[in-house]
């Protein structure tokens, strides 16, 4: 009996954990991609005659910060599906 509690306790805090590194990469992923779309912005303002050499590094650079919350969603789904901590509890 003691053991399905922990089980349970453990499937909790990885569902939280899984929710944690979603949120905080999604937001996370905003935050730069919305950063980086002002800077891409203002330097295209100053210098009209370098926006397209801009634009590309610019979706060059929205590529690898939006490459990080994918790998967040890999982990997470990582842990949903094959949670490393329940075979320590269960085997």
């Amino acid at each position: 009996m003691e053991n399905l509690a922990l089980v349970a306790d453990i499937q909790g805090m990885t569902a939280i954990a899984v929710a944690l590194i979603l949120g905080l990469s999604a937001i996370g992923t905003g935050i730069g991609l919305g950063i980086l779309g002002g800077r891409l912005l203002e330097a295209s303002a100053r210098q009209p005659e370098l926006a397209p050499m801009l634009q590309g590094k610019y979706f060059l650079l929205m590529g690898l910060v939006d490459a990080v919350a994918m790998i967040g969603v890999g982990i997470a789904l990582f842990f949903t599906f094959n949670n490393p901590f329940l075979a320590a509890v269960t085997g």
